[in-house]
């Protein structure tokens, strides 16, 4: 068994673009999609305002002053009942950090947001072939099978 790793998460704010930057360049390298996440990101006043919203959440585990993983979810608020849902959007581990409790952590982390948020639910999706994702959500939740459809934007 791997030795654990010691690391922290921390919730960016406002003023943590650097951190923001080091996250989405895990993302590219994670999901094997630099040029999506590294290619074409957002000037600083973007993303200043957007980690300033408290309907966005974005952690960063890290090792030291190295970001070794992280997540972004966003909190929807619901039409039909007063209350919302936080929706895991990426979440990634730097591959040499897995299977060391740094996504378990930053799932509890997230899960602590939305019990202070009053939040409903916290769902993810993931890929059928990913057996590892598929493997610790299965212990941390309920499935759902459901289908996903990308709608172009015309």
């Amino acid at each position: 068994m791997a030795k654990l790793t010691p690391f922290t998460i921390r919730r960016l704010a406002s003023g943590d673009i650097d951190l923001a930057r080091e996250l989405l360049a895990v993302f590219g390298q994670a999901f094997e999609d630099a040029p999506t996440y590294t290619g074409a990101q957002p000037d600083r006043q973007y993303l200043d305002k957007l980690l300033g919203r408290e309907t966005v959440i974005a952690l960063v585990a890290q090792q030291g002053a190295e970001v070794v993983g992280g997540l972004v979810a966003y909190e929807l608020e619901k039409l039909e009942q007063r209350r919302s849902e936080i929706y895991i959007y990426d979440l990634a581990v730097a591959e040499r950090h897995r299977r060391r409790g740094v996504a378990t952590g930053l799932i509890a982390q997230v899960r602590t947001i939305a019990s202070e948020r009053g939040a409903h639910v916290v769902f993810i999706q993931t890929d059928l072939e990913d057996d590892p994702a598929i493997q610790l959500y299965t212990k941390l939740g309920t499935r759902e099978d459901v289908l996903h459809f990308d709608i172009a934007v015309t």
